[in-house]
């Protein structure tokens, strides 16, 4: 009994001894409540520790996925990098590529339409030859009538080829000066007449009583306005008829061409005029063309701050095409008139260099009876050394020649003469502007393009005939 005493003494007061009042018992109960307190403030902390934990931890695990989904969006905006780097080498190569398949394509057409010229040349200018000769034989003035027909033709389907080059990148240049819009619809006319004789229509042309001045290129003008009355003469039926109206706007002039021809389709009429296109063909092809002559049209028309539109009500119901041009502020009349033949009783003394044969021997028969004295020389070399004697009054010089080119011809001629040079005529079958250029550069006084008109030729040497 004493032993228990003590061990009781020794653990303390019972905490569920609430009965026991003494001091040492009140003190226990005060710490075991502290401990409790502090317990509780822990386990409340370590509560709220874990709920930040946990927090952090779905934000860490949300970041976490997110720095996985942005790691794989970057992989794919650099495969997309990538890609976009390829796409634009990839387009930059096609464009070179398409750039320098245009470049071979222009120099194709040029050089195409340089290499048919030079065929062309001699088959005309044989053609003009048989023409002053018709009374030989009976049949010559149909076989005449035969050349000169085809060789025509031929020489504007190659002018064409030049043209569809000169329409693709721009480079038509204009000379500029204030025109009757009727020497325009004039020449235009007498450019197209022969397919309208052809097909026996009927041409009608009304004009305003007072003159209509445009300010733009007489050639580009003509060229456009033939183009389209040619175009009307390919589908309009034999003894059909077409119609020129001129109607006098405010500040424009506008020009319809009429026809009662096959019309055109509905489906076709936006494309019309783009480059190559042309509408549906018969196999024998009576109506087809290379499909450059609208084209041309409108970008003439448009470089002159004219409009250009079509309208057919469709199959068999005809055609009508509408130029809009402005009306020139004021007139100038350009007093340059081109110089008249002059008596040819006396012709001159002209150097011909043309390496091709039969060029040189037809052009020299041509200019022999117009009463000129011929001399003729077959490559550049052999040409300058004759030229340099200086007892011609024209030189007609190819340009392609072998052994030095024309235009060196000309450039050392000049070079090594103290004499006055005669009268100088290119004649070539590049007919690019820059060719004009380079054979003015050197001292040409005139630029033929083969083949070459006989009588413009003659016109050009006129002035040097004697007196």
């Amino acid at each position: 009994m004493q032993d228990g005493n003590q061990n009781m003494a020794l653990r303390g007061p019972s905490v569920a001894d609430d009965s026991d009042t003494s001091p040492e018992a009140d003190q226990f109960r005060q710490t075991i409540a502290g401990l409790l307190k502090r317990i509780d403030r822990e386990a409340e902390q370590l509560r709220q520790k874990t709920a930040d934990l946990l927090t952090q931890g779905g934000a860490l695990h949300e970041a976490t996925q997110s720095k996985h989904v942005l790691e794989a969006l970057v992989v794919q905006l650099r495969e997309a990098n990538q890609d976009l780097a390829l796409a634009a080498s990839g387009a930059q190569d096609l464009q070179a590529k398409a750039e320098s398949a245009k470049h071979r394509q222009d120099e194709f057409l040029s050089m195409l339409a340089h290499e048919l010229r030079n065929p062309l040349a001699p088959i005309a200018m044989a053609a003009d030859l048989m023409g002053k000769i018709s009374n030989a034989h009976p049949l010559l003035p149909k076989l005449h009538g035969i050349i000169s027909r085809q060789v025509s033709h031929m020489t504007h389907l190659v002018d064409d080829l030049v043209d569809a080059s000169r329409v693709s990148t721009g480079n038509i240049t204009l000379q500029r000066r204030s025109l009757l819009l009727a020497e325009i619809i004039e020449s235009a006319v007498e450019t197209s007449q022969p397919f309208i004789d052809k097909r026996t229509q009927q041409l009608s042309i009304s004009m305003p009583d007072a003159p209509v001045i445009i300010h733009g290129d007489l050639v580009r003008l003509a060229q456009a306005f033939a183009n389209l009355i040619i175009n009307a003469t390919k589908f309009t039926p034999v003894d059909g008829h077409i119609d020129i109206l001129v109607q006098l706007q405010t500040d424009t002039v506008k020009v319809v061409i009429k026809d009662d021809g096959v019309g055109i389709a509905a489906d076709i009429q936006p494309y019309i005029f783009e480059l190559f296109r042309q509408g549906p063909l018969s196999l024998d092809r009576t109506q087809g063309g290379l499909g450059i002559g609208l084209s041309l049209v409108r970008t003439v028309v448009e470089m002159h701050a004219g409009t250009v539109s079509v309208y057919s009500a469709g199959a068999d119901l005809g055609s009508e095409f509408t130029v809009e041009l402005p009306i020139a502020v004021e007139f100038i009349k350009d007093g340059n008139e081109d110089d008249a033949p002059a008596d040819g009783s006396k012709g001159c003394r002209i150097l011909l260099i043309e390496d091709n044969a039969n060029a040189n021997e037809i052009l020299s028969d041509l200019l022999t009876m117009e009463g000129h004295t011929l001399t003729s020389a077959f490559d550049g070399t052999s040409g300058l050394e004759m030229a340099k004697d200086n007892i011609y009054d024209v030189i007609v010089c190819d340009i392609g020649l072998p052994g030095i080119d024309g235009y060196e011809v000309l450039r050392q001629l000049r070079l090594h003469t103290a004499k006055p040079v005669p009268l100088c005529i290119a004649i070539s079958g590049y007919s690019q502007q820059e060719n004009k250029i380079n054979a003015a550069s050197v001292g040409f006084d005139h630029y033929m393009v083969k083949p070459v008109a006989i009588d413009a030729l003659v016109n050009y040497i006129a002035p040097r005939l004697p007196h």
